[in-house]
């Protein structure tokens, strides 16, 4: 916890799919309030759903259903605060079209709850795309319906996955591998990187972020002997971001990027797709690692993994990226709150 703020940090979580994962490892996440030095968050959700979780888990959690955000404080040191809004039947690893609505719900009001400066940050529980869009869930993933709901351009709203190792940003999300090269452009790629880097000042206090980019071929290209996007595409933006006085390495063979005395000599990675990405951040980092989104007026972090409809409730999940994203979640608003 950042001690040079003296503003107690009120953080709301919201439940993610009931059926998941999500709400026991935030009850987890309570029980290990104290030796994790967590900031008072409170559960937008459901106090049934909660307390199956946490039964199914073997966990004792006291559970109170709160009308306010700013009781979170006042109570959090002996129970979990819950902002009911509404009450299903908890069936583990089973999820339903009232399991998402619930979920939906969640997501919505804790927004709204966040953009009004009712708290200071966001955590986003864990969901499941194809059970959203049953109940009328119309955008690709969450990073995008809170850019949305902040209005901001989704294209401005950049992922970011962190853990204690590593930082990357991938240029492109949820794409075909095939589709990859013609989604690059310079613009894309500069834009992505701009974003990233105030919001490393802003949000983690890096004065003067170095930021490292990955070809998209093997060697970087080779020279244009392995594909040209380097010398069309990923170079001129680099070359751009060097300009607008960002200190950029690159474009740089991600073969060679992730290994440690690499790694020492950058604070972001930006990688030209998911699994350029992904794949070094969950080796390294798989149970800290946290998705933060870059560009929005809000913070918002979550934990980097989904549902894992096949596991709750049998006491497999590990709360380590839960945890992260709490603690990280309250490290970025209050550096935002001190002006750091």
């Amino acid at each position: 916890m950042l001690a040079s703020v003296s503003e107690p940090m009120f953080l709301a979580a919201s439940l993610g799919d009931p059926a998941g994962v999500g709400p026991e490892l935030l009850c987890e996440a309570w029980v290990r309030r104290r030796a994790e030095l967590l900031a008072p968050f409170f559960v937008v959700g459901s106090v049934a759903v909660l307390a199956g979780a946490a039964a199914a888990r073997g966990l004792t959690v006291p559970l109170l259903a709160i009308d306010s955000p700013d009781q979170a404080a006042q109570c959090f040191a002996d129970v979990l605060p819950v902002l009911d809004i509404g009450e299903i039947e908890y069936v583990p690893g089973q999820p339903s079209d009232a399991g998402a609505e619930l979920a939906f719900q969640s997501l919505e009001v804790a927004t709204g709850i966040v953009r009004g400066g009712g708290a200071a940050a966001l955590v986003t529980g864990p969901v499941a795309k194809s059970q959203l869009a049953k109940v009328g869930f119309t955008q690709p993933g969450q990073t995008e319906y809170l850019a949305q709901r902040c209005g901001v351009s989704a294209r401005n709203a950049v992922m970011m996955l962190a853990g204690p190792s590593l930082r990357v940003v991938p240029v492109t999300v949820h794409a075909a591998l095939a589709e990859v090269p013609g989604m690059l452009a310079i613009e894309l790629i500069r834009d992505r990187a701009t974003i990233a880097a105030a919001a490393l000042v802003r949000d983690f206090g890096i004065a003067n972020p170095r930021l490292a980019v990955a070809g998209l071929n093997p060697h970087a290209g080779e020279n244009g002997r392995f594909g040209t996007e380097e010398l069309t595409i990923i170079g001129p933006a680099i070359a751009e971001l060097r300009a607008a006085g960002l200190d950029v390495a690159g474009p740089l063979p991600a073969d060679g990027m992730f290994h440690p005395d690499a790694r020492a000599r950058y604070d972001l990675a930006i990688c030209m797709y998911h699994d350029q990405a992904l794949i070094p951040l969950k080796t390294l980092d798989f149970d800290q690692g946290v998705n933060v989104t870059l560009g929005l007026p809000i913070v918002r972090t979550s934990p980097d993994h989904g549902t894992a409809f096949d596991i709750p409730g049998t006491g497999q999940a590990r709360a380590g990226a839960t945890i992260a994203a709490l603690r990280m979640a309250e490290e970025c608003a209050a550096r935002r709150l001190a002006g750091v």
